[in-house]
């Protein structure tokens, strides 16, 4: 029979031997499940990827904090530095083309037939429709 480590003792009876046989398993099953573990190549790669992707939306939802402030510390600084008059003339045209619009829509409301305006986007669709057949059609006899 061998002879026991000198760090550990040797068993007094037959249950403590158990005991102590059991926790050597316990210990040997760790360090094997550990060797393992390292020896799985692409599970750690997986969990390289996972960490790095981890840190690249932290580092990405970081930067776009910090890059939205920016943008608005540099809006408010351009809009500090603007000129009144220009800010006048901006405010002027921002008026303009909402007018324009607003012209636009009720010339639309006026002169579009009323079944045009209720049924716009299902008329639109069948025209797309139609497109697309023309052109399939005329692929075909070439």
């Amino acid at each position: 029979m061998t002879q026991p480590p000198h760090d550990e003792p040797t068993a007094a009876g037959p249950d403590e031997l158990r005991e102590q046989v059991e926790q050597t398993r316990r210990h040997l099953g760790d360090t094997v499940e550990a060797l393992a573990d390292k020896t799985d190549v692409k599970a750690r790669a997986q969990e390289k990827a996972a960490q790095a992707r981890e840190q690249a939306s932290a580092k990405a939802t970081e930067l776009s904090v910090q890059v939205k402030a920016k943008a608005a510390e540099a809006a408010h600084l351009v809009q500090e530095k603007l000129p009144d008059p220009v800010k006048a003339k901006a405010a002027a045209a921002a008026e303009q083309a909402k007018a324009k619009a607003g012209q636009a829509q009720q010339m639309w409301h006026d002169q579009a037939p009323e079944p045009v305006r209720d049924n716009r986007t299902p008329l639109l669709a069948a025209g797309a429709a139609l497109v697309v057949a023309c052109l399939l059609l005329r692929r075909k006899k070439k």
